[in-house]
């Protein structure tokens, strides 16, 4: 399996896009998210990634960084289909209400002839917490993070028979979520800042995690491989570096701090 970081960024970064992946096997794509507007075509071109062939979609909850590129590849995918250029159907993942949310919106924002293939061949799958359904040829089990904010749902994948990856979408993991995500050979997990800068970003007040925090808990959780995302923008150029620093001292499993289009072996 390879995971591919369309964008790492949180909701008001303008030097990178906002944190939405994908992730591919040999029996299709997985985009989790969608960013903040249709700067996601961009990204998904400049990935090498068709979006004729992006089958499936999970979107973790309803804030614009994360929902609005959604909107764009419905539409694409919709109008694709009724123009011939999109082959078989699409499926897009969301907790009941977001669901809901995503068929009045599109009902609002694309045209009739585009609305015609949301529930026929562009079917919105709504998900119950610790629902279990076949991605890819993989399992994937959804589950409430508990959030504070608007609902949010994660995810587990079984990639591989005994392999799991965990994405607890863009808040701390909270106790309901470290149950799924307990010893996962992958975790992706937010990291807003640094945690020698949390006096400046103020990760706390937005309900969101440090990089030494995150890194301490997947050492907690026994992660083999930690993936941080959903961070600040405003030293791009050394983030990975002084990232890996901070969290190595605190996570002794393999760190992972990509850039914008990225791409990751899952093993």
């Amino acid at each position: 399996m390879q995971l591919t970081m369309l964008g790492t960024g949180n909701a008001l970064v303008t030097k990178c896009y906002n944190t939405c992946f994908v992730l591919q096997n040999e029996h299709g794509s997985l985009m989790v998210d969608g960013g903040g507007g249709n700067g996601v075509l961009r990204q998904l071109a400049s990935a090498g990634i068709d979006w004729r062939n992006m089958q499936h979609i999970f979107v973790t909850h309803k804030h614009i960084d994360h929902l609005l590129g959604v909107i764009w590849m419905m539409r694409v995918i919709a109008q694709g289909m009724s123009q011939g250029t999109y082959e078989g159907d699409a499926y897009v993942y969301a907790h009941t209400d977001l669901a809901q949310l995503l068929d009045q919106l599109t009902s609002q924002l694309l045209n009739a002839k585009q609305h015609a293939f949301v529930g026929k061949r562009l079917h919105l799958v709504p998900l119950q917490d610790g629902q279990t359904l076949q991605v890819m040829g993989c399992a994937v089990q959804a589950f409430d993070i508990q959030s504070t904010k608007a609902k949010q749902f994660g995810f587990t994948l079984e990639y591989a028979p005994g392999k799991k990856l965990t994405c607890c979408g863009d808040e701390p993991c909270s106790e309901a979520g470290r149950a799924y995500a307990r010893g996962s050979d992958w975790l992706l997990h937010e990291a807003f800042c640094l945690y020698g800068e949390r006096d400046h970003f103020h990760p706390y007040e937005k309900h969101h995690s440090t990089v030494r925090d995150a890194c301490q808990l997947a050492e907690d959780l026994g992660v083999r491989n930690l993936v941080l995302y959903h961070t600040e923008d405003k030293n791009l150029a050394n983030r990975k570096r002084l990232y890996t620093a901070e969290g190595k001292q605190y996570f002794a499993g393999n760190l992972f701090v990509p850039d914008d289009l990225e791409r990751i072996e899952i093993s």
